[in-house]
């Protein structure tokens, strides 16, 4: 026996879809023998016909992903958040820093105007990792002056 257009009703009836309304299996007959709306409320009534509780959401993908990323999964490019710095602005931010730098050393007299052209071009061609590892170099190559 079909209770497909009594699902329908009881939907439209407790205001959800045909999918959340259950049936009880043994009054099959008694609800698909049910026409009006009137019958369908009583039957609703009874208990015969029961609109499904809600489900929430399940945590379960969630936990496996959480344990995938414990393990070093989707960790790429693409999954990161926050400061993203292209390769232009990472140089653009070091050179300035270098030059400023070597600048200052150059005012305060602390290395030779050709110690700074050559430590310029230097940077210049990126022998630099930063300000710190320039003056490393100007350290290990005794191009400070003595004050």
């Amino acid at each position: 026996m079909s209770v497909v257009s009594q699902k329908r009703l009881a939907a439209r009836l407790l205001k959800v879809g045909t999918g959340k309304i259950w049936v009880d299996p043994e009054d099959t007959d008694r609800v698909s023998s049910a026409i009006t709306r009137e019958e369908i409320r009583k039957l609703i009534h009874e208990g015969s016909i029961i609109k499904r509780p809600q489900t929430g959401i399940s945590s379960g993908r969630k936990r496996r992903h959480r344990q995938e990323l414990l393990a070093g999964r989707h960790k790429g490019e693409g999954s990161r958040k926050g400061m993203r710095r292209p390769g232009k602005t990472a140089w653009v931010v070091r050179i300035r820093s270098i030059r400023g730098r070597l600048k200052m050393l150059r005012d305060k007299r602390l290395i030779t105007p050709q110690d700074y052209r050559k430590l310029s071009l230097m940077a210049k061609g990126g022998s630099f990792r930063s300000a710190a590892h320039m003056n490393e170099y100007i350290e290990t190559h005794k191009l400070a002056r003595r004050r």
